[in-house]
């Protein structure tokens, strides 16, 4: 009962005390964001990478709130000294509870100071699999928006520690494709239609080399191989236009695209006379 009493005399004597803190912290917090939208405004005049304002704006906003906590709970009475000793002395473990976000963290500085890719870049993840356009580095995570508009949120210490691929790093990619034609057909009249659909491509790179080379012998077919260069935003635009191209190129022409097909020869079997059935009455 004593206990009761006095924590409701604390109350009492601290209404004043715990009025005037929520409103420190209201406004601080509010503080927080004028705070934020004027060093983003500042750091977006200076030229700095999307990437780096998102980051330091999370961490500026972290940061700050703490600090406004600690404050306030010293104006409450609480000795914040003892908190932040207590803290200290459990630094091992409060280390290894807080692995995966201090890894995060970690990531996040690495990816900001080493540039693997940026805000607006295409990104695999290799591990996973997981792809998409960069829309954001925060403190802790990467978000990556896919084509089919969904959102994909990576740890950074993940990102940071596995392999990945920048697609839209550089402003032109080679295009890879195959093509299968009949064992009958000439070659040098295919990769004479072929050259013909790709010059009449403007999306093809002129200055870039072309190859269309005999990959290799299939079961069915004989399979082209055909090697240029595009832009990188181009890219699957000109994949999916010219594979229809070539298809209507090589109905023209004659030139005829196998598919596996399998030839089936039925022996018959001679009967013998003792085999042969006899009539039923």
């Amino acid at each position: 009962m004593n206990y009761l009493e006095q924590a409701l005399d604390w109350c009492v004597q601290k209404v004043g005390s715990v009025l005037v803190t929520l409103v420190f912290v209201y406004i601080g917090f509010r503080l927080i964001k004028v705070i934020q939208k004027f060093l983003k405004k500042s750091l977006q005049k200076a030229g700095i990478e999307p990437g780096v304002i998102t980051f330091l704006s999370s961490f500026v906003n972290i940061a700050l709130k703490i600090v406004i906590l600690l404050s306030a709970a010293a104006g409450l009475g609480f000795k914040v000294t003892s908190v932040l000793t207590i803290l200290g002395s459990a630094g091992v473990a409060i280390g290894l509870a807080l692995q995966g976000s201090l890894s995060n963290l970690a990531g996040g500085v690495l990816i900001l100071v080493l540039k693997p890719f940026r805000v607006g870049d295409y990104i695999i993840e290799d591990s996973k699999g997981k792809e998409g356009t960069v829309t954001a580095i925060d403190i802790f995570y990467t978000k990556l928006l896919t084509p089919d508009n969904r959102v994909v949120v990576i740890p950074n210490g993940t990102l940071s520690n596995t392999s990945l691929t920048n697609v839209s790093k550089e402003t032109k990619r080679r295009l890879d494709l195959t093509m299968s034609v009949d064992y009958a057909q000439d070659i040098k009249e295919v990769k004479r239609v072929i050259y013909e659909v790709l010059a009449g491509n403007e999306k093809v790179l002129e200055k870039e080399p072309v190859s269309i080379f005999l990959q290799s012998f299939d079961a069915s077919a004989i399979v082209m191989g055909i090697r240029f260069w595009v832009k990188t935003e181009d890219y699957w635009d000109v994949k999916w236009e010219l594979q229809e191209k070539f298809k209507e190129a090589f109905d023209e022409n004659g030139i005829a695209i196998p598919y596996n097909h399998v030839d089936v020869m039925v022996l018959e079997k001679e009967m013998k006379p003792e085999e042969e059935k006899t009539p039923i009455n």
